[in-house]
Parts: structure tokens; C-alpha cells; sequence
């Protein structure tokens, strides 16, 4: 049964999340611009970093909300606990990664509802968003350690390509714990992706062949009773003419004469006898 808590967390969730996704937007847009511009002046990077705080600030608030307004809360508390780790853990600094997983959650909440019925669509964005981001959070992590082998951002979405393929060449590798932590999360998605889409394509293939088998099984039934009711006809047919055949005299002996019939020739024959 549907309460006003749950009427008004659906409302509430309508009515942000437009503005949620344009916050993930400009949360990875202000991520990313210190990472790929590293020569910024330092204003133009603490404003990005002031940015992140405030719009990670508002996912926040936008959680309790949520949690405040939810009719079972314990159960909203154990189906987010994932949504809750990533809010509190990038407080540490080493973490502060994990800011990007929050954005990521808001946008595939809104993702989920534009694309659905449109996989293709829906595993393609998704893909791409998972190698951009991953590629930002492990060159954050790794640029400018000396053991490090991955500088730029073409070294690193290089290396989250490959990762998330699960293809792993080895010639780019993470060499610091949170660097490694990045990977473990690419790697876990793109396993989940490829295998999203496997069973995807092999429950397509499954049923298509169904239908074609359930078209043949139609089709045979159809010829069977086509080939039936051509005999019915066939049947109708030679009743039809043999009846048409006795109609016409085929088979029957010719009626005899009646005696006036007979007497006419005798008397045409003989003219002028009394």
C-alpha cells in the first residue's frame, strides 16, 4: 500500500533530479579540469576543489532527505549502504576518489530511466562514463610518483580501456594502493558489464530461436491443414462430377416407348385407308 512518506520521496526524487544530474555533471567537469590542466593557477584549483565540496555536500543532503522521508528506514539504510560508504569515506584524503562514484550513482539513477528498454544505448554510455572517470581518478592518484608509469591522460584511459575490457596488456599498471583500489573497481565493472551483456545477448539468441522454432512448428501445422482440406476438396470434386455424369445419362437404360408414339408412323404411313 503506497503511504504519503513514499508519495512524497517519490515527489521529492522527480522533482531533483534534473538538478542532481546537472550536479554529477559539473562535479566531474570540476574534477577533471585540475587533472587535465595541471599548469591552473592555483584560485582556478581551489575554486574546482570548493565546487566538489559543496555539490558533494548536496548529495549528501539529498541522502538524508531521501532517508528522512522513506517509510522503512532500516531498509532504506541496507539497500544504501553502498550509496552511504562513498558519501563518508572520501572525508579521508586518500579516498577522495570515491567522490566521483557518488556522481556516477546519480547519473546512472537518471540513466536507467531515460535508456530503459534501450541496452545498447544504456551499456554504451555507461562504458564510456566508467573509462573516463576511471581514467581521471587513477592518473589523480598516480601523477607524480617517481615509480609511477602512468603521466598523462592518454596513458591512463589507455590503461582503463584495456582494464575494463579485462584485456590487462601490462605495459601500464597502478603502483600505489589507491591506484590499485581504482583498478579493482574498473576491473569488477567491466566484468559486470561483459557479463551483462553476454547473458543479454544470449537470452536474445535463445529467443529468437524460439520464435523461429514456434514459426516452423506454425507453418508445418499450416501446410498439414492445407494439404488436408485440399483432399476434402479433391473429394468434392470427383462426387460432384459423377454425380453431374449420372445427371446426363452416363449408366441408365432409355424408357420405352408409350403406344401413341408408336401409332403415329403406322398411320402416316397408310393415307386414305377407311
Amino acid at each position: 500500500m503506497t503511504t504519503a512518506s513514499d508519495i512524497s520521496l517519490d515527489r521529492w526524487e522527480r522533482r531533483t533530479a534534473g538538478a542532481l544530474t546537472a550536479l554529477a555533471v559539473v562535479f566531474i567537469a570540476a574534477y577533471a579540469v585540475p587533472i587535465l590542466r595541471p599548469g591552473l593557477s592555483s584560485a582556478w584549483v581551489i575554486g574546482c576543489e570548493i565546487t566538489n565540496l559543496v555539490i558533494w555536500g548536496l548529495f549528501g543532503v539529498d541522502y538524508l532527505v531521501r532517508l528522512v522521508l522513506s517509510t522503512d528506514r532500516w531498509r532504506f539504510l541496507r539497500s544504501h549502504m553502498f550509496d552511504l560508504a562513498v558519501l563518508v569515506l572520501p572525508v579521508l584524503r586518500p579516498l577522495r576518489m570515491l567522490r566521483l562514484v557518488t556522481a556516477l550513482l546519480v547519473l546512472n539513477r537518471r540513466a536507467e530511466a531515460w535508456t530503459r528498454g534501450r541496452l545498447a544505448v544504456y551499456i554504451g554510455a555507461t562504458t564510456v562514463l566508467l573509462v573516463f572517470v576511471g581514467a581521471l581518478a587513477i592518473l589523480d592518484v598516480e601523477r607524480g610518483r617517481p615509480e609511477s608509469n602512468i603521466q598523462s591522460y592518454p596513458e591512463a584511459l589507455w590503461w582503463g580501456v584495456v582494464t575494463i575490457t579485462t584485456v590487462g596488456y601490462g605495459d601500464f599498471y597502478p603502483t600505489t594502493v589507491e591506484g590499485r583500489l581504482v583498478a579493482l573497481g574498473l576491473m569488477i565493472g567491466g566484468i559486470g558489464l561483459i557479463g551483462f551483456v553476454t547473458g543479454s545477448l544470449a537470452t536474445w539468441i535463445v529467443d529468437r530461436i524460439s520464435t523461429t522454432e514456434r514459426s516452423a512448428e506454425a507453418t508445418k501445422s499450416d501446410v498439414e491443414r492445407l494439404l488436408t482440406e485440399l483432399r476434402d476438396l479433391r473429394a468434392e470434386v470427383t462426387t460432384l462430377r459423377r454425380i453431374a455424369d449420372e445427371s446426363q445419362g452416363t449408366g441408365r437404360s432409355p424408357e420405352p416407348e408409350s403406344e401413341s408414339s408408336a401409332e403415329v408412323p403406322q398411320q402416316a404411313t397408310a393415307p386414305g385407308t377407311p
